[in-house]
């Protein structure tokens, strides 16, 4: 098992993490901001579905996840087609042009990685995807289960007081 000092390093390497999404998102055009992306990647990825379905995935609630859907549905990117199990309810599912554009994010963030990539070897590329995986799997699925922090090892409680401890000495 790793040492503490480890884990510390770990948690600040994985805060940088931050650095690299902010990098990835800088080259996302205007009209697609990273959430819009994050509908458009799900649902090529995943397929049509429900919102509800989609909101799981994004791991944000259906208010938040109604805003990216009708951002992407108002450029046309994707169609809100009837659900024929549930009437009420709405299937999202790509258009063409949602295809395209997905299809343009991804040249964008591959030609991105490949230029800060440029001197990792593609076995060094292809460790990171390995234990970045790993990782992942390693927390499961976030999105339906609250975090589970173990509490650190109990210290003895120590009672501070003003009073004079009585002599037990008899």
């Amino acid at each position: 098992m790793a040492e503490q000092a480890q884990y510390e390093e770990l948690v600040r390497q994985l805060s940088a993490i931050g650095a690299v999404k902010r990098d990835l998102g800088r080259i996302l055009p205007p009209d697609c901001p990273a959430g819009s992306a994050a509908v458009l990647t799900l649902l090529g990825r995943h397929g049509d579905m429900r919102m509800s379905k989609l909101a799981e995935l994004l791991a944000v609630d259906m208010s938040v996840t109604s805003r990216h859907v009708a951002h992407v549905a108002g450029r046309g990117w994707i169609e809100r087609l009837p659900d024929p199990a549930d009437k009420r309810s709405r299937i999202l599912h790509l258009t063409p042009a949602g295809l395209d554009r997905l299809d343009d994010l991804s040249r964008r963030t591959t030609h991105l990685l490949a230029q800060r990539l440029c001197d990792w070897t593609d076995d060094e590329v292809g460790q990171l995807i390995k234990l970045m995986t790993r990782l992942r799997d390693s927390f499961g699925d976030c999105r339906s289960h609250p975090a589970r922090i173990p509490a650190p090892a109990a210290a003895p409680v120590v009672e501070e007081t003003t009073r004079t401890p009585a002599d037990t000495r008899k």
